[in-house]
């Protein structure tokens, strides 16, 4: 059964505590850009129009000067707001907040809809690679996962971006595949089976956006005390997420925004366990990843409902 939260201004508050006590239960058990606005698709006309710049792929944001307005996918993918504001990197048909500490992202954001999920790119035609945008004491590599026993999967998957070969070839950027280190048996299981859930859901809704991430999230020891503890890789030292989040915002006709917050363990998870089962309260991520969420949604409507297990 799910629980719904309905609130005009904010979501009620809950404890981190409970958030890595779920973790911890866990552990146990664009179209091709347009030269007017005139000929953007139906989705990116109703996006208003947010003063940041027009950004080109793999190019840092420069600094907002007044009255300065973009119109690029970016833009319309980037409709609820920053959930932070460092180390920000516009792709084709991605936004990606890079860590430099742990040669991981922060936080992937994606805008799927049915057109871009539909295309002639061919995965088979992509190569993992370093991001030479990232300066090279703080990229990895990919001498970093060989022999690692784990799986280079995706924050911003590949088959969300048949739209066009060079969107899909840049979800083979190191900095949004490599740092992604999944489990073979999440990443194969689980995790895929959330990501086709993902892709449906631009049949049943008009705007569907979906940031993902990964999260270090601390457990106790023996000891009886706390502690984050991960694996890191390679000489680079790339960090081994404890778990990873993808939190779905949804909106439908009526301007309606549902939010629907998962967290799975960087362990092995039986694809047979439903997806409900990895809803958690949104307070959990936003508390443990320090991004905020919530905050943006409600600059832009008065209906928010959050789903979670219960």
């Amino acid at each position: 059964m799910h629980r719904i939260v309905r609130s005009r201004w904010a979501v009620g508050a809950v404890s981190l505590a409970a958030g890595a006590a779920i973790g911890a239960s866990l552990m146990a058990a664009s179209p091709e850009r347009q030269q007017s606005q005139g000929q953007l698709p139906g989705v990116l006309r109703r996006a208003p129009v947010i003063p940041i710049p027009s950004v080109a792929a793999a190019a840092d944001l420069a600094r907002y000067q007044a009255d300065q307005v973009g119109t690029s996918r970016a833009t319309a993918i980037m409709k609820y707001g920053f959930p932070s504001l460092s180390n920000i990197k516009a792709r084709e048909s991605y936004v990606v907040c890079y860590e430099p500490r742990t040669r991981t992202a922060q936080w992937v954001l994606e805008q799927l809809s049915e057109r871009t999920l539909r295309g002639a790119a061919d995965r088979r035609n992509s190569d993992f690679k370093e991001d030479d945008s990232v300066h090279e004491y703080h990229r990895a590599s990919s001498a970093d996962y060989r022999g690692s026993g784990f799986d280079r999967g995706h924050l911003a998957a590949a088959a969300n971006h048949k739209w066009s070969q060079r969107a899909m070839d840049e979800t083979f950027y190191l900095s949004n595949c490599h740092l992604f280190l999944q489990n073979p048996n999440l990443n194969q299981n689980a995790w895929n089976n959330l990501e086709q859930y993902c892709r449906k859901l631009p049949q049943h809704y008009d705007n569907v956006f979906v940031c993902t991430g990964p999260l270090y999230l601390p457990r106790q020891e023996p000891d009886g005390k706390m502690y984050v503890k991960y694996q890191v890789l390679g000489k680079n030292h790339v960090a081994v997420p404890t778990h990873f989040f993808k939190v779905v915002i949804l909106e439908n006709r009526r301007g309606e925004v549902e939010l629907r917050p998962y967290l799975m363990p960087n362990a092995p998870v039986s694809e047979k366990m439903p997806l409900e089962s990895f809803l958690v309260p949104i307070e959990s991520i936003e508390r443990a990843s320090g991004l905020l969420f919530v905050p943006n949604i409600m600059k832009k409507t008065n209906s928010l409902r959050a789903i979670t297990a219960g």
